[in-house]
């Protein structure tokens, strides 16, 4: 029989904000780590995103922290600004009956805002990587009372580059903190990492299985490529009909396809917003903050866009692109039906892409039911394999081995990482996720893509235009290995 968050030893005023959030009880890594935490134990978490990893680590800050100290008491770094700013939010709303400040710092905002929160207080700060480092370069961030520091979503840290950052910051904070570190997966590096800077950590890991994925009904949707729009629209009408307010994302493969469905559904009357790595940083944190706070009911968003989403009120995914792997199949999925909650997935399919969809069944072991009007169908089961990340970059194999290319143009070009990316992407038929490592300088441009995979974008990409922008004929080649 699980706890309540009382038997855990939480104090009055945590426990009195997790009851106007309405949390009831806590979560398995919530009811293994909060315990250890609190007890001074370093913990290694492995856990996917939606277990409820924020509490777990959040919760127990909180019961550190001495409100009439004006200082820096505790630090969370996250590998992106979006996670950074759901983070935050949450542990705001734990530490709402505390007095506790918390503070986030991440790049794309002005920096002496950042400066100036943290000179007004900040006893818990939330930071992407760079701009932490950079507030300390600035003498704007003093970390010598630092007590408490969580490493999230550790594994992402390392696929972006960041570790040798993040041991930076670790050794500019005391020997005597404490350390939390939470990973999806735990290759390598991450565990050398853990060996050199955590002490005796307990780990806990929570399995894939614990994701409430199996209570989503899924339906595919026969469709024509020219009757998609008005198709999409029929659907997001007939599913808005029931009795309670829905929350969809709808997932397209490309920005382009985003930006044109957004215009699409705004014409129609539609209260929806877009998603893509081509806005800015401050239209993103404007589009995220009003889905996640309810105000706008349907999103339409690229994979790579919505990594930093979760939200457990999402009651509907549509697949207006059908997903290019299995994996990232169940990794959108995966966004509603949480909680508790049921959810519903509908995916469109074109004729020339039922390979595709019998793949995505042979993957979760059955067949997908016929979305028609007033459709109800019993929740699909799909069971995640042990420990996979839920997201579909780390599904790939964690020593898979990556090739570097060099393409002939660069920024002179006008050429832009975008760019390349969507060229890759769209030729070669590659998750966004598995390109990485792009680098545009002036006359060239280099990329990473997995060493399976890096004769069919060289065959894809070479000769061919690149970008918006005057047509150039582009070479793409392997870079020696010396």
């Amino acid at each position: 029989m699980s706890k309540t968050f009382a038997e855990l030893g939480l104090s009055a005023p945590t426990l009195a904000a997790l009851r106007d959030v309405g949390y009831e009880s806590p979560s398995p890594i919530q009811e293994q780590a909060i315990p250890s935490l609190l007890e001074g134990r370093d913990v290694i978490g492995q856990a996917q995103t939606g277990t409820g990893k924020t509490a777990a680590f959040g919760l127990p800050i909180l019961e550190y922290i001495d409100a009439s100290e004006q200082t820096v008491q505790a630090l969370v770094l996250t590998p992106t600004r979006e996670l950074c700013i759901q983070v935050t939010q949450a542990l705001r709303t734990y530490a709402s009956h505390s007095g506790i400040d918390v503070v986030a710092v991440f790049g794309g905002a002005p920096i002496r805002t950042q400066q100036a929160q943290l000179r007004g207080g900040g006893h818990i700060v939330v930071g992407t990587v760079g701009r932490v480092l950079d507030l300390i370069s600035r003498h704007s961030l003093m970390l010598h009372e630092c007590r408490f520091v969580v490493l999230d979503e550790a594994d992402e840290m390392l696929d972006l580059g960041f570790l040798e950052d993040v041991e930076r910051i670790l050794s500019l904070t005391p020997s005597s903190r404490q350390t939390a570190l939470f990973s999806a997966t735990m290759p390598p590096p991450i565990r050398e990492l853990a060996d050199r800077y955590m002490y005796d950590p307990i780990v806990i890991q929570v399995e894939a299985a614990t994701l409430t994925i199996d209570t989503v009904a899924q339906f595919q949707l026969p469709v024509d490529a020219r009757s998609k729009p008005d198709k999409l629209v029929e659907v997001l009408r007939a599913e808005e009909a029931g009795p309670d307010p829905n929350q969809t994302i709808v997932f397209v493969r490309t920005k382009v396809r985003a930006d044109q469905l957004y215009r699409t559904l705004r014409d129609r009357g539609m209260n929806v917003r877009a998603l893509h790595g081509d806005m800015t940083q401050g239209a993103r944190d404007g589009v995220m903050l009003a889905f996640k706070g309810g105000r706008v009911p349907i999103l339409i968003a690229t994979d790579v866009a919505a990594r930093g989403l979760d939200i457990s009120t999402v009651t509907h995914v549509i697949n207006y692109d059908v997903p290019t792997s299995p994996d990232t199949y169940v990794h959108r999925i995966g966004r509603t039906g949480r909680v508790g909650r049921s959810g519903r997935a509908i995916t469109f399919v074109e004729d020339r892409q039922k390979r595709e969809l019998e793949a995505i069944e042979r993957h979760i072991g059955t067949s997908i039911a016929q979305w028609e009007r007033g459709a109800t169908a019993p929740p699909t089961p799909v069971h995640e394999r042990p420990r996979r990340h839920s997201k579909p970059h780390i599904s790939r194999r964690e020593d898979e081995r990556y090739e570097k290319l060099v393409l002939g143009g660069g920024r002179a070009a006008g050429l832009t990482v975008a760019d390349i990316v969507a060229a890759v992407t769209s030729s070669a038929g590659l998750d966004g996720e598995a390109v990485r490592d792009v680098l545009v300088l002036d006359r060239f441009s280099f990329l990473s893509v997995p060493a399976s995979d890096a004769d069919r974008v060289i065959e894809a990409i070479d000769g061919r235009t690149i970008g918006s922008h005057p047509p150039l004929a582009l070479s793409l080649e392997r870079v020696p290995l010396r």
